[in-house]
């Protein structure tokens, strides 16, 4: 779809549909799907693996500094290891969203999301993705859905890894840690001012991802 090397950055918070969408978007564009998420998962495996609290900020930095992260299409490699549904654990997503909020882990993924970018096109989701990793991205889009369906979203997914969820319980996880990426001082979510704000309340897949698909054609076109 696309010849030239482009970025499409897709924000979000937790539950919104960022990595279903961008994976298929990515894959309609011919271009690499980067899960900047599973990058601090997998920080937040490796801190909690070790026993290192995510409020040692110092120790955690180094882990983020030394740690061999590698994404394959949907599967991502920790130090060699395929850890893709471990990361996906409740108290790693948890750990995660602290470990994300140190400045020099922060530092530590944006160099390798960057560099990333230096030999492909990419679909890049997470949190900050238009607002600091590529402000200058030729799309960039704010992806939300209400709390209630991004919670019962949230919940089917794990329920098909069959894993047991209360989904009382994780719509306040949910809401918590919206709350510590939207405050947390160092790169919070928050939509660019030159993003396309997208809620997937209600809509489906194909619609949602139609409308991405017509923006980067608007954009790559002009």
């Amino acid at each position: 779809m696309v010849e030239r090397r482009i970025i499409v950055a897709i924000d979000g918070p937790a539950g919104a549909g960022k990595s279903t969408i961008a994976r298929r978007v990515a894959q309609k564009m011919g271009a690499i799907y980067v899960d900047t998420g599973a990058m601090y998962r997998a920080v937040a495996l490796w801190a909690l693996r070790n026993g290192v609290s995510t409020r040692d900020m110092k120790s955690v930095e180094k882990l983020a500094e030394h740690a061999d992260i590698e994404l394959d299409g949907q599967r991502i490699f920790l130090n060699g290891e395929d850890v893709t549904e471990e990361i996906r654990r409740p108290e790693v997503a948890q750990a995660a969203s602290e470990v994300a909020a140190i400045p020099g882990v922060r530092r530590a993924m944006v160099a390798l999301q960057r560099d990333m970018a230096e030999r492909a096109s990419l679909v890049m989701e997470g949190r900050d993705i238009g607002s600091v990793v590529f402000p200058d991205a030729e799309v960039k889009v704010f992806l939300d859905a209400r709390p209630e369906e991004r919670a019962t979203r949230r919940a089917a997914e794990l329920a098909a890894r069959g894993m047991d969820i209360d989904l009382t319980e994780l719509t306040q996880q949910i809401a918590e840690r919206d709350n510590r990426d939207r405050n947390r001082e160092t790169s919070p979510l928050l939509q660019a001012p030159d993003a396309t704000f997208l809620d997937s309340t209600g809509r489906s897949l194909e619609e949602v991802e139609a409308e991405i698909l017509r923006l980067i054609r608007q954009r790559t076109s002009n």
